[in-house]
C-alpha cells in the first residue's frame, strides 16, 4: 500500500493549526501500520553505522558531512528486496518501517556533523592528546540525545502549525513514496545503481590503496614558478569519493571550489612563496597561511547569513513564548496530543542530560563549572534557532553557531583552547541533532508516522553513531600529524582550530600579512552574503559561493578540481537528461562515496592491524 497524498488542509499554512492537525489525524495518520519494528532498528543501525563510517572518511577528505536520509531509504528498500529474493525475510519493508529505519540511520550517520568531528579533530591537532575513547563516546551520545529532546517542544510549532518546508524531509517522503509504489517501479533500479557504483568504487580503492596498482594522483607535465603543478597541489586525484561528493552539491558550489582552488594555489601561493612569507612549496606550508582568510570567509558569511535571517531568529523566540506560554490544550487538539511526544519529556530529558554534559565539560576539558552551566542552556536555545533555520532553508547553521560560542568562551575563559573548541561542539551538536530529528519528523508527518516512534528511532541511531564514530576516528587517524596534510586535509578541523586559537589570544602572534588576510576574508565573506541576499535573482547563480571559496583555501587544489568535475557532470546530466539524472545522480554518487569510504576504512584497519603494508 502506497502512502497517501497530503490533503490540502494539512499542507496549507493559512488553514488554522487545529484544523490541519485534525485533518492529518483523519486522512494521513496510519496508527495501525508497522513503524519502529525490531528489524527496522537493527537494519537502521547497521545502515547508519555504515553511513557514519562513510561520512567520517568523506569529512576528513572534504570538510563536508553528506546527507543520509535519501541514501538510507533507497538502500533500505534495496536491502529488503534482496533479502526477500533470498527468502531470508518474507514480509516486505513497509512505508512507515522505512521511515523509522531511515530515522535510525540518520541519527547514526550524522554523528560526524554538528561540529563533532571538526571539534574532535581540532582538539587532537592542537593538544596531540587523544581523549579517553569511552568518555568521548558518552560525550557525543549525550550531546546528540540532548538535541533529540530539544526538538520536542518545537515540533508542533514548526511542522504542524507553521508547516515549514524542511526540504530534505519533504524530498525523503517523496522518495519513500515513489520507491514503495509498485506503479513507479523506480526503487529496485535506484538500489541497483547504488550497489553497482559502490562495488566499482570499492575495487578501485583496493587497487589504489591496498595493492598500489593505481597511483593516487595524476600530475600534468607543466611548471608554475619553477615547480610542477602537482607540487602546488594542482593535479587529478584517483579518488571517486570526491567526484561523488561534487555530484551531490550544487554546481555553483562546485565551480566556486574550482575558482577558489585556482586563485589559492596558482595565484596566491606562488606570490606568497616569492615574497618569502611561505618558505616551502607544500600543502601544509601553504594552508598554514591560507587557513586564516579561508576561515574568515566561512565565519563572516555564516554569521552574516544568520543575521540577515533575523525574521527567522525572531520567530524562534516568539515561537518559544507560544510553546511555553500555552495554558492548556484546546478540545480540537486533544487527539493530536495523544499522538505527539509529551512536552514534559523535554524538561525531564534536560534535567537528566544537562548535568552529564556539564560534568564532562569540567572533567574532560577543564572548563570552569560556572562556564559549563552556561553552555547547555545556550546550546538548547541555539538548537531552537538552528531548527527553524533548517526548516526554512535546509541548511543547519553550525558554521555560524560554532564560532559564536567560540567567541563567547574566548571572552569568559581566555586561553582555554580545548574548552573553547568543545563548548562550541555542544552548541553545534545539539543544534544539528534537533534539526535532524525535525527533518525526519517532517517526513513522518507527510507519511502518517508515529512521532514518538521516530524519537525512539533517533535515540537508537545516535547511540549507534556515537559507538562507531570514536573507534573509527582512532583507526583512520592514529597520529595527529596526518591531520591537515594532503592525504587527510580535514579542512573543518583546520578552521575550528584556527578560530579557537584566534579567540583564545593567539592572533597577536600571526604574521602581519595573515592579519591583513583575515580582514580581507571577513569583508569578502560579508560582501558575498549580502550580494546573495540582495542581488537580482538572475545574477545570483553567477556569484561565487562563500562556502566554496572558503573551503577551497583549506583543502588541496586537487580536491577542488575533482569535486568540480563531479558537480559539472551532474549538472550536465540534469540539463541534458533531467529524467535520467533524477534516477541516477543521487544513487550513483552515493554509491561512489559509500564504496570508497567503507573500503578506505577497511584498508586503514588492515594496515593498523599489520595485515597489509601501508
Amino acid at each position: 500500500m502506497s502512502a497517501p497524498s497530503v490533503p490540502p488542509a494539512v499542507s496549507n499554512p493559512t488553514v488554522p493549526a487545529h484544523e490541519r492537525e485534525a485533518d492529518w489525524l483523519k486522512n494521513i495518520y496510519r496508527p495501525h501500520e508497522a513503524n519502529l519494528t525490531v528489524r527496522a532498528v537493527v537494519v537502521g543501525m547497521l545502515i547508519g553505522a555504515a553511513m557514519c563510517l562513510s561520512n567520517i572518511y568523506v569529512f576528513f577528505k572534504t570538510g563536508w558531512s553528506l546527507g543520509v536520509t535519501l541514501t538510507a531509504c533507497i538502500l533500505a528498500f534495496g536491502s529488503f528486496q534482496f533479502l526477500q529474493a533470498l527468502r531470508i525475510v518474507k514480509k516486505p519493508l513497509g512505508v512507515l518501517e522505512n521511515n523509522a529505519l531511515t530515522t535510525v540511520a540518520s541519527g547514526a550517520g550524522f554523528m560526524t556533523g554538528g561540529g563533532n568531528m571538526a571539534a574532535f579533530g581540532a582538539l587532537f591537532m592542537i593538544t596531540t592528546v587523544r581523549p579517553d575513547s569511552t568518555a568521548m563516546i558518552v560525550w557525543f551520545g549525550v550531546i546528540a540525545a540532548l538535541g533529540v529532546f530539544a526538538a520536542i517542544p518545537i515540533k508542533r510549532q514548526l511542522i504542524n502549525h507553521e508547516g515549514l518546508a524542511f526540504p530534505t524531509g519533504t524530498a525523503t517522503a517523496e522518495t519513500i513514496r515513489s520507491i514503495h509504489d509498485a506503479a513507479a517501479g523506480g526503487g529496485k533500479g535506484k538500489a541497483a545503481w547504488l550497489a553497482g557504483s559502490a562495488g566499482v568504487a570499492a575495487v578501485l580503492t583496493w587497487l589504489r590503496d591496498a595493492w598500489h596498482w593505481i597511483p593516487g594522483t595524476f600530475g600534468l607535465p607543466v611548471s608554475l614558478a619553477g615547480h610542477t603543478l602537482a607540487q602546488w597541489t594542482l593535479s587529478l586525484k584517483a579518488e571517486v569519493v570526491l567526484l561523488g561528493g561534487g555530484a551531490l552539491m550544487s554546481f555553483r558550489t562546485g565551480w566556486s571550489l574550482l575558482l577558489g582552488g585556482i586563485l589559492t594555489y596558482a595565484v596566491l601561493a606562488p606570490a606568497l612563496v616569492a615574497q618569502g612569507i611561505v618558505t616551502t612549496v607544500s600543502y601544509k606550508a601553504i594552508v598554514a597561511w591560507t587557513l586564516w582568510p579561508g576561515a574568515a570567509i566561512l565565519v563572516a558569511s555564516g554569521l552574516t547569513s544568520f543575521a540577515l535571517d533575523y525574521k527567522s531568529i525572531a520567530r524562534s523566540f516568539s515561537g518559544l513564548g507560544r510553546i511555553f506560554g500555552r495554558k492548556g490544550a484546546q478540545p480540537a487538539e486533544s487527539g493530536i496530543e495523544a499522538v505527539e511526544c509529551p512536552e514534559w519529556w523535554f524538561p525531564v530529558g534536560f534535567l537528566v542530560l544537562a548535568p552529564v554534559v556539564t560534568g564532562l565539560m569540567v572533567w574532560l576539558f577543564q572548563i570552569p563549572l560556572w562556564a559549563g552551566l552556561v553552555a547547555v542552556p545556550l546550546a538548547v536555545v541555539m538548537g531552537f534557532v538552528a531548527a527553524r533555520v533548517t526548516g526554512e532553508t535546509d541548511v543547519t547553521p553550525t558554521k555560524a553557531l560554532g564560532p559564536v560560542t567560540q567567541m563567547i568562551y574566548g571572552i569568559i575563559t581566555p586561553g582555554n583552547v580545548a574548552g573553547n573548541i568543545m563548548s562550541a561542539n555542544v552548541t553545534g551538536g545539539v543544534g544539528l541533532h534537533a534539526a535532524d530529528l525535525l527533518t525526519t519528523l517532517k517526513t513522518g508527518w507527510l507519511l502518517g508516522a508515529k512521532p514518538r516512534h521516530q524519537l525512539y528511532a533517533q535515540l537508537f541511531g545516535v547511540m549507534a553513531g556515537a559507538a562507531i564514530v570514536v573507534p573509527a576516528f582512532n583507526i583512520i587517524l592514529p597520529d595527529p600529524s596526518v591531520l591537515g596534510g594532503e592525504a587527510w586535509p580535514a579542512p573543518s578541523c583546520v578552521v575550528w582550530a584556527g578560530v579557537s586559537q584566534a579567540f583564545s589570544g593567539g592572533i597577536a602572534a600571526l604574521h602581519p600579512s595573515s592579519k591583513t588576510a583575515i580582514v580581507v576574508g571577513l569583508i569578502l565573506g560579508v560582501a558575498l552574503s549580502l550580494f546573495e541576499k540582495f542581488a537580482p535573482r538572475k545574477l545570483r547563480p553567477l556569484l561565487p559561493s562563500a562556502s566554496g571559496l572558503g573551503i577551497a583555501m583549506v583543502i588541496p587544489g586537487s580536491n577542488c578540481i575533482a569535486m568540480f568535475l563531479g558537480s559539472a557532470v551532474a549538472e550536465w546530466m540534469r540539463r541534458k537528461w533531467p529524467a535520467v539524472a533524477d534516477k541516477l545522480v543521487v544513487p550513483v554518487a552515493s554509491g561512489l562515496i559509500a564504496g570508497e569510504s567503507l573500503m578506505g576504512i577497511l584498508i586503514a584497519f588492515l594496515i593498523v592491524s599489520g595485515v597489509i603494508a601501508g
